[in-house]
């Protein structure tokens, strides 16, 4: 056994002793306005769903999740790391009928409320959802090399940092993606740590990536960076004219994200 797996199974082995004596936080829910918010034991809001429209993304940064969709039409496995209140699950599982999608979510609570307050599917044959550690499911070598797309939302009750964020967790994270895959990752904090966590986070993405770019901040300090495993070559213009196909079929504003990504390279360079 080389180090790489004694340290997984070390760690296995932890996460199972902690999943046995832990509490996860209780959910709840708000409505305001046709618009239902998840929150986990506070006022901070997990995710949301509009009542008239479920499988659309009603939250800004959650639909920036999606601009991956710039550059690839087709995957065949999208997962997300941390359920929310699953609506990058659900758009996935409905905009992209050839693709498997699997959630990974800690919390069994989340789970639950997903599947009766938020109108999360049942599983099957393309939808799965499981009730595990993030860090397990990167870490292990079965999934390596197996994912299109990789989207990272996880955050605790508190929601002051990302819960996984070390180099070893987007590493891994970079071997689970095919050779042309990526990842777009939430990088939220308190206005007390925002800008040092944002920016390790970034410097943790791009030791394991070959581009990582990101869109300007939006509301509450979200930031949306999204990683190549392979840097793609940019056009604006054919960018553009997806992002016009992407707004007809999904409604989803895709040219904020040209625009967003236009602008980060002028300020590189």
């Amino acid at each position: 056994m080389n180090k790489s797996s004694k340290a997984r199974d070390l760690y296995a082995a932890n996460q199972a002793a902690m999943q046995a004596t832990i509490i996860h936080p209780e959910v709840s829910f708000t409505e305001f306005r046709g618009v239902r918010n998840l929150h986990l034991s506070s006022e901070a809001i997990q995710g949301a769903m509009r009542l008239a429209m479920p499988d659309q993304i009603e939250l800004e940064y959650v639909q920036q999740m999606m601009m991956w969709m710039l550059f690839s039409a087709t995957p065949q496995h999208i997962v997300q790391l941390g359920l929310g209140a699953a609506s990058l699950t659900k758009f996935c599982y409905r905009q992209f009928p050839q693709a498997r999608v699997t959630a990974i979510e800690l919390n069994p609570n989340v789970i639950q409320a997903c599947h009766q307050d938020f109108k999360l599917p049942a599983d099957d044959e393309r939808l799965q959802v499981l009730e595990m550690d993030a860090m397990l499911y990167v870490s292990n070598e079965k999934n390596h090399a197996s994912i299109d797309i990789l989207q990272i939302d996880l955050y605790d009750a508190a929601a002051a940092a990302p819960a996984l964020s070390s180099p070893a967790f987007y590493q891994a994270c970079a071997d689970c993606l095919k050779q042309d895959g990526m990842l777009t990752v939430n990088l939220f904090g308190n206005p007390q740590n925002y800008e040092a966590s944002c920016a390790a986070n970034i410097t943790a993405l791009e030791a394991s990536f070959d581009a990582v770019v990101w869109l300007p901040l939006v509301h509450d300090a979200n930031t949306v960076a999204i990683a190549f495993k392979q840097a793609p070559v940019v056009d604006f213009d054919d960018l553009y004219e997806r992002a016009s196909a992407i707004r007809l079929a999904t409604k989803l504003p895709a040219a904020k994200w040209v625009n967003g990504l236009k602008k980060w390279m002028e300020d590189q360079s």
